[in-house]
């Protein structure tokens, strides 16, 4: 929010300097970003003065050139050499003398020198309208009025008036606070609570408001009285367009907005003086001189002030003429054909309060974030909208020549009640920490505009201004007594009783910096990447399920990241297109779901990413691919730091990978992992193998916490290994291996372990050998060779029964 100190010292009725304005400011909660200096031209036309043109004659050596003499009010005039056509003795001109520097409009500033102009000495400038900054002009110097005095200084003759600019950070509850006269209200308050004395705000409303003359009236329907509950208007005749007086367009200008025309500069100077938008519509463009606010059907073309065609939402706040066509997005935009021009000579001024989630939803369907929108998306004060007017009515008709054509049109079906609170004096002490007096806290209120309706010894009833549509709660009224009475004033106890929270996610923490920490021992690093990603990267069947965004930041960046594989490749591209070949990524993330209308679902995830080479080679060891059994281990190294050890693995059945398993406990899976499908890369220019593995976080830690944590004793006797090597089909997997062994269900075998596959013809057609490593160990006693083989028989007879194996001898 942008604050004129001078604009805003008009409403109060005491001087302040703007450093302590700042402090106050910050004080009330109105917290000053930042505030500067501005002046009204650049420079401030510092060290310039009046001249008055004594003597000209003609340049002896040159004919466009003119020598002349000219008095600033020295001891003897200055000879200075001018090319402007006009210049003539008797004129009273602005002198840039010897040592001043000039800030022209455009270009560099230029400080004076003596310079010597085709032979002739020249002791400074006789400035354009342009080299002052004062204004555009440059067909000639600029030539003063008569009165104009030789040696005034070029700033007191101006009146140049160098200003503060204040940039206040608001919260979002604050809208009370977007005007210059809301910044006031809280200063008065601020300092008559603090100075025991009352320091009223200087109002500019005037009482001289009175119709001129009956005009064709125009008459109001409001259909949707729920998105407007009131709308006031008046007509306003034989206006004159044209461009605003020096200090309106320098009130503009302060405030970092743009002069366009009177009645436009008029309508936003209400804007930010009072915190109400307004509206001005062409009177002789209101067919059937009737104004409606309605909702149009879906899709209704619309075109806006900036000659953009936009299709209506059902749900758009409309201001329509007598034959319902659209002339006004309510509250955001105006229409093209609608709107003042510089032919418009009859205007038709509304002032309107419209419903905060209208006017947000249809500024950011539409994207047109305005500043009267920003404003009605917050509330506005809905008691207002007359008096606003008839403030703006006026300005129009001494500002634009015009007259008022008609009485106040104020159409307000349903008035609204003030809000009613109640304070407890000790809920009050118990949430500021400090024990105010019932008369302190009554002072502060009534200064800040709630009207006392009740006061008893322990508590206060009080309406709340409608300027302040955020309160509705106790807490409301402290933070508004608190904020007056300066939070700086508020006692630091002595002693702080606190109750220690019970931390109910350390285990969770602990896992997630534990995981991490482990794979960026491994050469890993960590990523975040944006969890906004593009539509095109997925199928329908996915898109039916994703959180679409209603307002995307861009074509690219419209909807919540289903799934983590595609944001993950895109950073790996990056890599890969700066010559990165060699990597291993992770990053805990969320994906987004929906399974119907306002129904969400965030599913936390860590996902790996590696490609290239795990090590490159060199004179002592060769080169290391990443492959499927690189991922898997780093993957069992997760589970295990997790405690999690009894899982089962089957074949992954996902799209987006070529091949790959799936790790579930008790049907539920909690991890999917390996080689992504080509295409997928290919779809970002990544021409090398990637290695993806998802784990379900969630899951994984709902099954982590439920592992109680334990030891075993180390056994005293020796465990017995035995080696088998059997013959199989050569599509049989692995799996079935351990499938078999587990159905045998020998209680002291320890492990099982594959450390060869032998292929060979001589195996037979179709035939392959694994070689199995089995581990037994008995905790009670030393194993017996009768018991391993016994052990190892059950085995084999297993493998000949299920796999159809041939034990090699």
């Amino acid at each position: 929010m942008t604050i004129s100190y001078n604009w805003l010292c008009e409403y109060l009725p005491v001087n302040i300097t703007p450093e302590k304005l700042a402090v106050i400011l910050t004080s009330l909660g109105l917290e000053v970003e930042s505030f500067e200096e501005k002046e009204a031209v650049k420079g401030g036309l510092k060290g310039l003065v009046i001249g008055q043109v004594l003597e000209t004659e003609k340049h002896p050596n040159a004919d466009k050139l003119r020598l002349t003499k000219v008095d600033t009010g020295g001891e003897k005039p200055l000879q200075i050499v001018c090319g402007a056509p006009n210049v003539a003795a008797g004129q009273k001109v602005v002198v840039a003398p010897v040592g001043s520097t000039i800030y022209p409009g455009k270009g560099e500033p230029v400080t004076m020198k003596v310079a010597k102009i085709r032979g002739i000495e020249s002791y400074g400038m006789i400035c354009a309208e342009d080299e002052t900054g004062l204004g555009n002009n440059h067909e000639g110097i600029m030539v003063l009025a008569d009165d104009a005095k030789p040696g005034t200084a070029a700033a007191a003759y101006f009146k140049l008036q160098s200003d503060w600019i204040y940039e206040i950070g608001l919260t979002p509850n604050r809208m009370d606070a977007m005007s210059h006269l809301g910044v006031a209200k809280d200063v008065c308050a601020y300092l008559s609570v603090h100075e025991k004395k009352d320091y009223p705000v200087k109002y500019p409303y005037s009482n001289n408001f009175k119709k001129d003359r009956q005009g064709n009236t125009i008459e109001v329907k409001i259909e949707n009285q729920t998105a407007c509950e009131r709308y006031s208007s008046v007509r306003i005749d034989n206006v004159t367009i044209k461009e605003s007086p020096g200090w309106l367009q320098q009130r503009i200008r302060s405030i970092g907005l743009r002069p366009i025309s009177n009645i436009v500069d008029i309508t936003n100077f209400i804007l930010h003086e009072t915190g109400q938008p307004l509206h001005a519509f062409d009177a002789d463009r209101i067919k059937r001189n009737t104004v409606i606010v309605k909702n149009l059907p879906e899709g209704t073309p619309f075109i806006t002030l900036d000659e953009k065609e936009r299709k209506l939402h059902a749900d758009d706040l409309m201001i329509c003429n007598g034959n319902g066509e659209p002339m006004c997005f309510g509250g955001v935009f105006g229409g093209l054909h609608s709107g003042v021009t510089a032919d418009t000579k009859n205007i038709f001024l509304e002032s309107a309060w419209f419903n905060p989630v209208t006017i947000r939803k249809t500024s950011f369907r539409h994207n047109l974030r305005t500043d009267a929108a920003a404003r009605f998306e917050k509330g506005v004060d809905i008691s207002n909208t007359v008096t606003v007017l008839k403030r703006a009515a006026l300005l129009i008709k001494e500002l634009a020549g015009g007259v008022i054509a008609s009485d106040i049109t104020d159409v307000y079906p349903d008035p609204k009640e003030k809000k009613q609170v109640i304070l407890a004096y000790h809920y009050l002490k118990k949430l500021s920490g400090k024990s105010y007096h019932p008369d302190s806290v009554k002072k502060i209120l009534t200064n800040s505009g709630f009207e006392v309706i009740q006061e008893d010894i322990d508590k206060i009833r009080v309406a709340a201004p409608f300027s302040k549509p955020d309160i509705e709660l106790p807490a409301d009224i402290v933070e508004e007594i608190m904020r007056i009475d300066g939070y700086d004033n508020v006692d630091i106890p002595g002693s702080i009783t606190i109750s220690p929270s019970v931390e109910t996610i350390a285990y969770q923490a602990a896992l997630k910096e534990k995981v991490a920490n482990y794979l960026a021992g491994n050469g890993f690093n960590e990523i975040f990447t944006n969890s906004i990603t593009n539509s095109a990267y997925f199928d329908d069947a996915t898109l039916n399920t994703s959180v679409k965004m209603l307002n995307s930041l861009s074509a690219e960046l419209n909807i919540m990241r289903p799934s983590m594989l595609e944001t993950g490749l895109e950073c790996m591209a990056h890599n890969i297109n700066h010559r990165n070949l060699n990597l291993r990524l992770f990053e805990f993330g969320k994906t987004y779901h929906t399974s119907g209308v306002g129904q969400y679902e965030e599913k936390e995830k860590l996902c790996l990413y590696i490609t290239g080479m795990i090590k490159e080679a060199s004179w002592k060891t060769k080169e290391e691919k990443t492959d499927f059994y690189y991922l898997k281990g780093i993957t069992g190294s997760i589970l295990q730091a997790a405690g999690l050890t009894r899982y089962e693995v089957r074949p992954a059945i996902a799209g987006y990978l070529q091949y790959g398993i799936q790790v579930t406990i008790d049907d539920d899976t909690i991890m999917t992992l390996g080689l992504t499908n080509a295409s997928v890369v290919k779809r970002f220019d990544i021409k090398q193998q990637v290695w993806y593995a998802e784990l379900e976080w969630e899951k994984l830690q709902g099954h982590a916490s439920r592992q109680k944590p334990g030891y075993t004793e180390i056994t005293k006797f020796p465990a017995v290994q035995r080696d088998l090597a059997i013959v199989v089909d050569k599509q049989l997997a692995y799996e079935k291996v351990e499938e078999a062994v587990k159905h045998a269900d020998i209680q002291k075998l320890q492990s099982v372990k594959l450390f060869d596959v032998f292929e060979s013809d001589k195996l037979g057609i179709g035939k392959k050998s694994f070689a199995v490593n089995f581990t037994f160990l008995d905790k009670e006693k030393t194993l017996t060779d009768t018991e391993i083989d016994s052990m190892m028989q059950k085995i084999m007879h297993a493998f000949e029964q299920e796999l159809s194996a041939e034990i090699r001898k």
